[in-house]
């Protein structure tokens, strides 16, 4: 079985030289060789032995190999633990000849419009899905991350022109798994690593609640992406199931 220590970064590099255009498809890709020079073990501390495990393993209900019981923490009361704190920076800052200034910030608040998601996904070619169960997608996400374009003037201040260019969100179980999904950036960002950075900040985010379990949804164009990011494609031959409706 395949057997990896997960463990989250230290510093991440925030504008790197790849973005892509995302799409959902049928191949399930979890972490994988992530590199130890770059990561630190979460500040989460677990009494007793840590299960040292291949994905498959460590979902299970905490025997180990040996059928000895694990030895686990019993489930934090601190709200705080339960979901990942706000977290609202500066990724870029440009500035035109005109004086314009163009800042574009990464936030995980959840501040997501769903017109502006709508909008979004139809300039990156998505089929539109309805704004109730975006809505609802959103509010049921373990965490939304989101990049913001904010424009303003020298002596502009309270005139700022702020709109949405890109997106993702992770559900979990607050504990071992957590999938991610509708990444995507406006096509006239793109190529700039807006979206990369966006996606380790959210694996940083979960790796440091020590959720080890990370997968997410590729389409097969932009599979070597994520490889670049410690994904690997179908482990072992683990394979994604999908469950389709017979009539």
């Amino acid at each position: 079985m395949l057997t990896h220590n997960v463990a989250a970064p230290s510093s991440l590099c925030p504008i790197l030289s790849n973005d892509w255009h995302f799409h959902v498809s049928d191949q399930l890709i979890f972490p994988h060789n992530l590199n130890p020079n770059l990561f630190w073990r979460a500040s989460r501390k677990i009494k007793g032995c840590r299960l040292k495990a291949s994905f498959w393993e460590s979902i299970r209900s905490g025997i180990l190999k040996n059928n000895t019981t694990q030895i686990v923490e019993p489930p934090s009361t601190l709200e705080e633990e339960e979901e990942p704190l706000p977290d609202e920076f500066v990724l870029v800052e440009k500035s035109q000849p005109d004086g314009e200034i163009e800042q574009i910030i990464f936030s995980s608040g959840g501040d997501v419009d769903v017109y502006e998601l709508q909008a979004l996904c139809d300039k990156v070619g998505w089929p539109r899905r309805p704004l109730s169960k975006l809505a609802a997608a959103l509010k049921n996400s373990y965490m939304v991350a989101a990049l913001h374009s904010v424009k303003k003037l020298p002596g502009s201040e309270g005139n700022e022109q702020k709109r949405l260019i890109g997106m993702a969100r992770a559900t979990s179980d607050h504990a071992f798994n957590a999938t991610i999904w509708d990444v995507l950036v406006d096509p006239s960002y793109q190529g700039q690593g807006l979206g990369k950075a966006m996606v380790e900040k959210m694996i940083r985010t979960l790796l440091q609640r020590d959720i080890g379990n990370i997968t997410l949804f590729a389409d097969s164009r932009v599979v070597e992406f994520y490889r670049n990011l410690g994904f690997e494609p179908d482990p072992e031959g683990i394979k994604g199931m999908f469950w389709y409706p017979r009539y």
